[in-house]
Order: structure tokens, then C-alpha cells, then sequence
């Protein structure tokens, strides 16, 4: 239904704007200034036909915006970049200038892109509202929201549309009532000081921000996948083409227009590589066994007839709609019908309505009468009696003589004395989690390593004090417990726990079907470790002098730091997790950013035991510049040689795609070292040989100096983009 029709100022009756009133899509400038000319709420902006100037307004501006070709095109260069037709999205002065540059330069919109708008970006819930217009009266179908990303959680490419969901719960009587008075505020500027009165359909484009609706933009058509979802609420005496022709006619307060209660979704179906290149002539099959009601609807959009058989034909291959008189009831049957047609590589997102479901029930309302039950909140005790079953031989596998309780206990017990303490020690505890590497192991769907990363973000800052991790525990917070899932992780956990040499003594299992979306889960732990009274804790800053040697151990990766950042550069660098990685072809890039995080302990405990440390810095976030200071005295700084270690291939890689700078690599990202050590000149020699021994990459990465200004000098980093 993405259809425009633009027509002559003639007597034949038309649903469809003219041509001049048709500039509301048309022009960005138009639309702009228009909006300005008649107190339109919406963001502020200027548009520039000189690139020069266009330039220079980026440089100096101190707000995020959206450059916008004005002319109306058909096409996108980047799909993560260009989030509609000719707009784009800049998340940096660099990526501005090089949207800029393709537009008014390069001319990849050709003449549409001899002016644009710069606007300020809006924060807050974007509707999709489309009203029925007759140049003087306004009839609007309910607010949508529709989902253009390509994944779930809304990462990944932009789209045509994977879906939409109506009426959205953003979607209040006062802010339709605000979104109203934009849309007939335009319609009566249109016929009164612009001339040209509005027929058809007003597609309005808003952000709901803090400070109420603002208008993004105009389109003048029925958009997609927003048609399929909005119409279908129309009441059954509600007749759609006397609404058009009441339109034509300049009579549309004279017809029916009910929309009827409930809600609708619409979920799209997709061909294998979608939105990039794409297969077509794959067999479409479909389960004969589920019938389609009077509230159903399949719509057909990248398909055709071969020899009797239907067959993808393009990328956004069909969309199942379904009404209901709930959200819930018409998202699951609406994803029942997509269930039931398939073909090779067929995908989908899941997560359609994902803003609802935040702030609405997501099971079927539980009447008192019936009787509540914890189940029917969403939390499922027997899912979590299972999970303990499934991972109890796990779990007994890190026991160690100090640990006394068993798994199912309100409480882990530990006996410091059958540690090997004869006294009781200090203790040190650190919390941590994993933080957004999670979002890449959800969208592949591999957990396995998760709980090592957990794990080794904890042991590795203990041990960094002289420490010997001795228990851990974990909670694992999601909204519907996937046992498997669980089980990946908490395996992954006691993988750790055995590579570190302490115990998982308990944890936590906690459904929030209210807090997370559909298929999220989050991970956090913490890990207890002690030391003898007698032994040195660590950092000895004391012993640290001018001249003493800084040891590095290689890292295995990424590690769990700068995964925000990370799946930017990816997204932006039009890549899948499943595609081949540029930086190892023998993986993909989900599974190669899934390397897990190396567990440093049993190698530098031995370290530790003969005496040839004097302080340990656990390179995570922050990188290099915050993490080395924290274990140095204020009168030294650390000098490095970025030349004299090796920067993994995949951080080389991020940093060359991100465009990231060297001092913000520094500080991100581990640049290859997961530890750093601080030991006597004298003793080095014998502190990389231990290491070595014990199958640890050590490179002599500097030394420690008289501190001027900075706590930490690195040198040579131009090697990073060698």
C-alpha cells in the first residue's frame, strides 16, 4: 500500500493529494518551513542548498540531528545509517560530515539532495498516525507503532517494516488529542494560507517526548506495515471506500467512522538475508490445519506463482495480521498464523510490541473467581525446581573441601580452616556482571560462555589483590525462565569456577515478566576470595619503585569491556552476527566476539605464592588509562610501549571500522592485555618464565617512572592501525 497518488487540479474525483499539496512528503524544506510558518510543533532545524555552510552548521552545532535529503527519494545508501527515505542518522561529527558529503557531493539521491534539513534528533516514542482528510474535516485510525530494525530488541539493519502493533499504550487521550491539533492545525494551513486543500490520507510521523508530540515528518500515502495493522480496526459498518469517496466529495463528517475495540498486530516474514542481498524462488509451504478467521489476514508482498507453486519473490515476503480484544491475544495469534508458513532462511522478529508488553500484562487476564496463581503472574516455580535439578551434579562438580552446604540451601556455608587458613583471613568480595555482550549471545542464541565471562570478571579481580578465590555465587534475572538457556549459563559459570579453583555455592533465579522483554535475561555474580594474614596484600604500592618492570598477559579477545560500542561498529559496518568475521574467516562474528574471558587466577597465584609480584591491574572497563593507575602510587606512572605487545586481529579491526582514536581505544578496549603485573627489574626474567610455563603469553610492555603528569604514558599507539 506504499502507493502515492498525485493528481491534477481537474474534476475527476481522486483519493490523493495535488500536486502542490503532495510537497508536504515531497520537499523536506517545504514540510519544515511550513511547520515553522504556522507554529506546527516540531524540532528545530535549518536547511542549506550550499555545502559549505551545511558543513560548518554540523561543526558547530551542540545538539544530535538528522540530516534529511529534501527531495523525495526512493532509495537508501546504508540501511543503518539512512533510517528512511533519505534521512539519516549521524552518532558522530565524522559520520555527519560523510552523510553530508554523499548527499549534496556525491549526489547519491541525485537532485533530491541539492538542499537539506539539519534538525535537531528527538528523544522519546515515535507514533505513526493516519487520518482520512477532506480539506476540511479529519478522521484519524488509531496510533501505531511499527518496528523498522531488523532483529529483535531493535539492533541490526533498518527495514521496510517487520511489523506494528496498534493502538499503542504511548498512545493517550491527551496525546491524541495533541497529535490531533497538529494534524488539523496542517489541514486548515493547507486550504486557508497555502491554498491548496488536503485530500486522502495524512500519514504524520510523531515523537512523543517529555514535552508532548512532536511532528517528524508527513507523508501523504498509506504506509506499510502500519496499513495492515490500523485498517483492520475499522468497524464492520465503517465502509472504507465511502470514507474515500465522502473525501473526494469534501463530506467526510457526513459518513460512519467507528474503530472498533481491541487491538491489532502485524508480524512480517522474511527472505534469508533480508535486508541486504536476498534469495529468491524458495518454495513457500503452509500448514493447511490452521484456518484463517474473520480477524485474520495474510498479506502477500514479495511472493509470485511458478508453475502452481508460491515462491518468494522479494525481501519482506508476507505479513500475518491479527485483531483481538486483547494486545496479548492478537500478538500470539498473529504469530500462530506466521508459525504455520514457512520456506528455507525464513525470519522474523519476535519481539513485536516489545514497548507494550513493558507496560501492559503479558498473560491472559486471571480473574479472582478463577483463582491467582503465581504461574499466572508470570513466575514459574517448577521451571525453577527443574533448573536446580538439571544442574546439580554441575555445581557438586566446583565443590572444594571449604565448601559445606549443598545446592538447594538457603545459604552457602565455607569453613576458612579447611581452606587451609589457620587463622581467619581477609577477605575480599567484587561484584560484577557482563554487561551487552549478553544482547550478542540472545541474538545467536549461544549462552555456553556467558558464565565463564561472569566468572572471570570476578576471580580476575580478586586475585589481583594477592587473594584466592574460594565461592561464588549468581543471580539470573529474566522474564520467562528457558530452563536450556539457564542451564548453558550456570554450565558456563561452573566451568569458571573449576578453571579458578573455587566453588559455586549458590545463586539466585529471578522471572520478571513485567521488567524484561520477551526472551531477555540479565547476569550478575559475585566472588568472595581470601588471604592469610601473614601474606602481603596486594598492591604492595609501598615496594613500588622508579625503574621496576610492567609484565603484560596477553588477552583472549574482546573480553566482556565495550560491547556497547562493539555492536555499533557492527551495526554500522553492515554486518550480521552470522556473517564470516573480517578478522578470522573460520568464525562467524557473533561466535568469534563470544570468545570468553580469560581466567587469569592459578597462574598468578603461583606468582603471587614466590613472592615476585608487587601489584596487579585487571585491564576492563576503562582500558589501559584507568585500570593501571589504580594499583600505582601517586609519585610513579606507568610508561608503556603500545609496539612491544599484539593487538588482537578483532580489536584492530574495531578500532579501523569505528574510526575509534587512539587515546578512546586506550580506553575502552584491553588493546590485548587482560592483566598487567608491576614486579622488581631483577626478577622479571623469572616472573615471564613462570607465567610462560604455566601457558600464558607475557610480553614486556614498559616500566614504572617519576610521575609528571599523567599515571599512565603510552607510546607508539599509531601500531593500533598498522
Amino acid at each position: 500500500m506504499d502507493v502515492n497518488f498525485v493528481v491534477p487540479d481537474t474534476p475527476i474525483p481522486v483519493f490523493g493529494p495535488s500536486k502542490a499539496a503532495a510537497r508536504l512528503e515531497g520537499s523536506k524544506i517545504y514540510a519544515k518551513d511550513f511547520m515553522a510558518r504556522y507554529n506546527i510543533k516540531t524540532a528545530r532545524y535549518v536547511s542549506f542548498s550550499e555545502y559549505q555552510e551545511a558543513r560548518r552548521h554540523i561543526d558547530e552545532v551542540q545538539y544530535d540531528i538528522v540530516i534529511k535529503a529534501t527531495g523525495l527519494t526512493l532509495l537508501t545508501l546504508h540501511p543503518s545509517k539512512a533510517v528512511g527515505k533519505g534521512v539519516f542518522l549521524p552518532t558522530s561529527k565524522h559520520e555527519a560530515e560523510d552523510a553530508l558529503k554523499k548527499i549534496m557531493l556525491e549526489k547519491i539521491f541525485g537532485d533530491s539532495g541539492n538542499e537539506v534539513v539539519i534538525e535537531e534528533f528527538l528523544e522519546g516514542e515515535e507514533l505513526s498516525l493516519l487520518t482520512f482528510c477532506d480539506g476540511y474535516t479529519i478522521r484519524s485510525l488509531p496510533a501505531s507503532q511499527d518496528h523498522k530494525r531488523v532483529y529483535d530488541g531493535d539492533v541490526g539493519l533498518n527495514t521496510g517494516g517487520m511489523g506494528a502493533y496498534a493502538p499503542a499504550p504511548v498512545a493517550t487521550p491527551e496525546v491524541v488529542e495533541e497529535m490531533h491539533k497538529s494534524v488539523q492545525a496542517t489541514i486548515d494551513a493547507m486550504r486557508r494560507s497555502e491554498g491548496h486543500p488536503f485530500v486522502g490520507l495524512l500519514y504524520t510521523g510523531f515523537m512523543v517526548t517529555k514535552d508532548g508530540p512532536r511532528v517528524l515528518e508527513y507523508n501523504v500515502r498509506f504506509g506499510d506495515p502500519e496499513t495492515q495493522t490500523v485498517l483492520p480496526l475499522l468497524s464492520m459498518d465503517t465502509d472504507l471506500a465511502g470514507i474515500m469517496v465522502a473525501c473526494t466529495e469534501g463530506r467526510l463528517d457526513s459518513v460512519q467512522f467507528h474503530i472498533r475495540p481491541g487491538s491489532s498486530v502485524t508480524v512480517v516474514a522474511a527472505a534469508a538475508g533480508y535486508p541486504e542481498s536476498y534469495k529468491k524462488g524458495d518454495i513457500i509451504s503452509i500448514d493447511q490445519s490452521v484456518m484463517l478467521t474473520e480477524n485474520d489476514h495474510v498479506f502477500h508482498a514479495g511472493t509470485a506463482l511458478n508453475n502452481g507453486l508460491l515462491e518468494t519473490a522479494g525481501g519482506r515476503v508476507l505479513a500475518a495480521t491479527s485483531t483481538a480484544e486483547s494486545l496479548q491475544k492478537a500478538l500470539t495469534r498473529a504469530y500462530n498464523i506466521i508459525d504455520t508458513i514457512s520456506w528455507p532462511g525464513k525470519h522474523y522478529r519476535k519481539d513485536i510490541a516489545h514497548r507494550a508488553m513493558t507496560v501492559s500484562a503479558r498473560s491472559p487476564p486471571t480473574s479472582l473467581e478463577s483463582g491467582m496463581t503465581y504461574a499466572g503472574a508470570g513466575v514459574s516455580i517448577s521451571a525453577g525446581v527443574e533448573l536446580v535439578e538439571r544442574i546439580r551434579s554441575l555445581v557438586k562438580k566446583t565443590a572444594i573441601p571449604a565448601a559445606l552446604s549443598e545446592l538447594g540451601g538457603f545459604g552457602g556455608v565455607i569453613d576458612p580452616v579447611k581452606a587451609g587458613y589457620e587463622e581467619v583471613p581477609l577477605l575480599i568480595t567484587a561484584t560484577d556482571g557482563v554487561g551487552t555482550k549478553l544482547q550478542v549471545a540472545q541474538a545467536i542464541n549461544i549462552h555456553s560462555t556467558i558464565g565463564i565471562d561472569l566468572l572471570a570478571m570476578n576471580a580476575n579481580d580478586i586475585i589481583v589483590h594477592g587473594a584466592k578465590p574460594l565461592y561464588f555465587t549468581d543471580v539470573f534475572s529474566c522474564s520467562k525462565l528457558d530452563v536450556n538457556i539457564a542451564e548453558d549459563v550456570i554450565k558456563g559459570i561452573c566451568d569458571g569456577c573449576k578453571e579458578a579453583g573455587c566453588a559455586l555455592v549458590g545463586g539466585e533465579t529471578a522471572e520478571m515478566a513485567d521488567f524484561f522483554l520477551p526472551g531477555r535475561y540479565d547476569v550478575v555474580g559475585a566472588c568472595t576470595g581470601a588471604i592469610a594474614r601473614n601474606k602481603k596484600l596486594l598492591p604492595d604500592k609501598q615496594a613500588m619503585k622508579e625503574g621496576d618492570t610492567l609484565l603484560g598477559l596477553a588477552s583472549s579477545g574482546c573480553h566482556s569491556n565495550g560491547f556497547s560500542l562493539i555492536r555499533k561498529i557492527v551495526e554500522k559496518s553492515h554486518l550480521r552476527y552470522y556473517d564470516r568475521a573480517p578478522w578470522d574467516r573460520e568464525q562467524t562474528v557473533g561466535r568469534s566476539l563470544l570468545t570468553p574471558t580469560r581466567i587469569y587466577v592459578k597462574p598468578l597465584l603461583k606468582l603471587v605464592d614466590t613472592d615476585l609480584v608487587k601489584g596487579m591491574a585487571h585491564i576492563t572497563g576503562g582500558g589501559l588509562w584507568e585500570n593501571i593507575p589504580r594499583m600505582l602510587p601517586k609519585s610513579l606512572t606507568a610508561e608503556l610501549d603500545a609496539s612491544s605487545w599484539e593487538c588482537p586481529p578483532v580489536l584492530k579491526w574495531l578500532k579501523r571500522a569505528g574510526y575509534v582514536e587512539n587515546h578512546e581505544f586506550a580506553r575502552t578496549f584491553n588493546t590485548g592485555l587482560g592483566m598487567v603485573l608491576v614486579v622488581d627489574s631483577s626478577l622479571a626474567d623469572e616472573a615471564a618464565r613462570q607465567l610462560s610455563e604455566s601457558g600464558e603469553r607475557v610480553f614486556r610492555i614498559g616500566h614504572l617512572a617519576q610521575r609528571k603528569v599523567e599515571s599512565c604514558v603510552i607510546q607508539n599507539m599509531e601500531i593500533w592501525d598498522a
